[in-house]
């Protein structure tokens, strides 16, 4: 699992807990914190951001490393870094950053993610990117399992980690490692848990609203049974610690029994493998596409974050709009960037990718001539 570039190895942190490191200390990973994740960044102070939805994803993906005794190290330094390329503002920024780009090969923020990693961040004097270990980029290129040709931003992805493959005769139609999906099925329990509390909280429905969902409102109404005098912010944050435990535990079970029925032995036998091998039960399956559906009807389609939703995506275009007609408004080090015409998209693409959600803000503000969203 060694690097791109060769690098002296430390006697004192192993490989993955480097490439951890490297990942808490770029300017990335930094700009999370005011990045949304699904309610805007200024709307309230306690609404998960992408940072702390990404930390979140790691603390589960080492719990469940851990119980299943895989490499906890290797799971956070994927976890960590899977988000790093979201543009700001979301799924919304996404699809506006999309739609400008549309003509230049869309935006997809899997590959820009790979791309931050490997080439847009630049702490480092011998080479481009952070110069990741085969294990944790593959992983990170991967967590959503095998890359196949259809999938959006393969082709991208595939151009940026052309060294990489060739270098570790590494494929991207097989399986990743056990602890990239470990990081991939803790990504749904973070979200599916931290949405239910920030839909709560916003007022976007009710705890009652949940009796839709038999298997969270059994849980639920095991606290009241047990707790009678609980308050409100005691049952909501007591009930969203036991339905991730509650999709923690079916995870450890059903990936426990597909491992032994596997008889896996090393990595290779994990990339030979025609499913996954980290997963919920059918059941869990089940409830957690009821679930999804639920947040997506409740939350992510509520008319508040849709009004929102729309404004963000027009602030992205219209910067897109207003530094593509006029690249010298760029700051002088992506001006240096642009080599030719057609590559220009592309930068611009990069920069915008990288802002945060005030920056964006204050940036198409100040050429609108006002402070207005």
């Amino acid at each position: 699992m060694g690097r791109l570039h060769h690098e002296q190895t430390s006697e004192n942190v192993c490989p993955f807990q480097q490439d951890r490191n490297r990942v808490h200390y770029s300017t990335a990973f930094r700009r999370l914190e005011y990045k949304t994740q699904v309610f805007i960044n200024y709307i309230g102070d306690h609404y998960r951001t992408r940072l702390t939805h990404s930390l979140e994803v790691s603390q589960i993906a080492r719990d469940v490393c851990r119980q299943l005794g895989l490499n906890e190290d290797l799971a956070e330094a994927i976890a960590l870094s899977h988000d790093i390329g979201h543009p700001p503002f979301g799924h919304a920024g996404e699809d506006g950053l999309n739609i400008a780009m549309k003509k230049f090969g869309g935006f997809n923020h899997n590959a820009q993610t790979i791309k931050v990693l490997t080439v847009l961040e630049h702490r480092y004097i011998g080479f481009r990117g952070v110069n990741l270990t085969w294990g944790t980029i593959e992983g990170v290129a991967k967590h959503n399992g095998p890359l196949l040709s259809s999938q959006k931003g393969q082709d991208q992805i595939q151009v940026l980690l052309q060294g990489y493959v060739e270098k570790f005769s590494g494929r991207m139609d097989t399986y990743p490692s056990l602890e990239a999906q470990v990081a991939s099925i803790a990504d749904d329990i973070a979200y599916c848990c931290h949405d239910i509390d920030d839909g709560l909280r916003a007022g976007f429905f009710t705890l009652e609203t949940l009796e839709e969902l038999p298997a969270i409102w059994a849980i639920i109404t095991g606290i009241m049974e047990q707790y009678s005098q609980i308050s409100q912010t005691q049952l909501i944050n007591e009930a969203i610690r036991r339905i991730a435990k509650f999709m923690s535990d079916d995870l450890l079970c059903e990936s426990n029994r597909r491992i032994a029925n596997s008889k896996i032995k090393d990595y290779q036998d994990v990339q030979e493998q025609t499913i996954a091998l980290i997963g919920f039960s059918k059941h869990m399956e089940a409830t957690k596409n009821a679930l999804k559906k639920f947040l997506m009807h409740r939350v992510y389609r509520h008319h508040k974050i849709n009004q929102i939703s729309y404004k963000s995506r027009l602030v992205v275009q219209k910067l897109f709009e207003v530094l593509y007609a006029n690249p010298d408004c760029l700051p002088g080090e992506w001006v240096g960037k642009i080599i030719s015409d057609s590559h220009k998209a592309e930068v611009i693409k990069d920069y915008i990718a990288g802002m945060t959600d005030r920056y964006a803000l204050k940036l198409h503000a100040s050429f609108n001539g006002n402070s207005d969203f």
